[in-house]
């Protein structure tokens, strides 16, 4: 299949990577022209505009936020005004209902087709091929591009023919993953406080009552205090609660959780870690009882 791929980020690369292990013809394009180069290295080839690699039979997107999905979509020269009739857009961002609606009227206005498929998993996963995709859209375009589906993911599950339900559905899921780090946070300092060893409590969580992938994974991070390189940003993560937030207010859904968690990812922010990764909320009911201090974050000039 003849896949333009936009946007190279921890996740994007990974992604594109597996469509071209899986025999895609893979043409990519990112902001920053240099994240390009290894997948050159490996087959890709590389568009010199954002217009050329609309030139394919879908073309995926795996974008930080709304604001640059706007800009590639709407912007000149963008997917919008770039895709033939009939090519298919497959948005993988993790982006408000609201724009996911946005977009698919856009498309389907201009006589192109949407479908929405957020994935699950961390970049490690992503270069395994190994996410979890949430898909929604008419069933016949979900069914053009299960073969970029099946490439990046393990899993494919298609839920509705309105493509915003699946980015509904991955807020729904992020906010989940960022009430663990709060609450394993908050029982890591109750127990570490009295003297108990966080490892090894971690180990009896994920041995007895918590075994689930986010209890190991991130409760690792949480535990060994790991937070550089980020996986996902905690300023991203901020941004998804914000959403969350946004789509509950408009949906008249109380998440008194969800307000929490707005507040402590502005705690972490303003604690100078918005570039940890975003499981470093977890440290921040041990800073408040006391027992862990943030490292200084780095200069904005360091970090160039």
């Amino acid at each position: 299949m003849e896949v333009g791929f936009i946007g190279l980020g921890h996740m994007g690369s990974g992604m594109a990577a597996d469509l071209l292990r899986s025999g895609h013809h893979v043409t990519v394009w990112n902001r920053t022209a240099a994240r390009a180069e290894a997948l050159r290295k490996q087959g890709a080839a590389v568009a010199s505009t954002l217009a050329e690699a609309c030139q394919r039979n879908a073309v995926v997107t795996m974008l930080a936020n709304d604001a640059a999905v706007e800009d590639v979509v709407f912007g000149a020269g963008g997917l919008l005004a770039s895709l033939p009739v009939g090519c298919l857009h497959v948005s993988s961002s993790t982006i408000s209902p609201d724009l996911a609606d946005r977009l698919t009227k856009a498309h389907a206005d201009a006589g192109q087709r949407f479908v929405s498929a957020p994935v699950f998993g961390r970049p490690d996963v992503a270069a395994a091929g190994k996410l979890f995709v949430v898909a929604a859209g008419p069933t016949e375009d979900i069914a053009s591009a299960a073969p970029i589906l099946d490439a990046i993911g393990q899993r494919t599950f298609e839920i509705s023919p309105t493509p915003s339900l699946a980015n509904l559905i991955k807020l729904s899921g992020n906010f989940l993953i960022a009430s663990v780090f709060e609450t394993l946070g908050e029982a890591m300092a109750l127990v570490g406080k009295a003297g108990i060893d966080r490892h090894r409590y971690l180990e009896i969580l994920t041995s007895t009552l918590f075994g689930a992938p986010v209890y190991k994974t991130y409760g690792g991070l949480v535990a060994d205090r790991k937070f550089e390189p980020a996986g996902f940003a905690a300023q991203l993560g901020h941004k998804d609660i914000r959403l969350v937030l946004a789509a509950a207010d408009r949906l008249d859904v109380p998440m008194p959780v969800g307000s929490l968690l707005h507040d402590r990812f502005l705690a972490l922010s303003a604690a100078g870690g918005a570039q940890l990764d975003w499981s470093a909320v977890g440290a921040l009911p041990a800073r408040d009882a006391g027992t862990y201090a943030f490292p200084a974050a780095k200069s904005e000039e360091a970090t160039k």
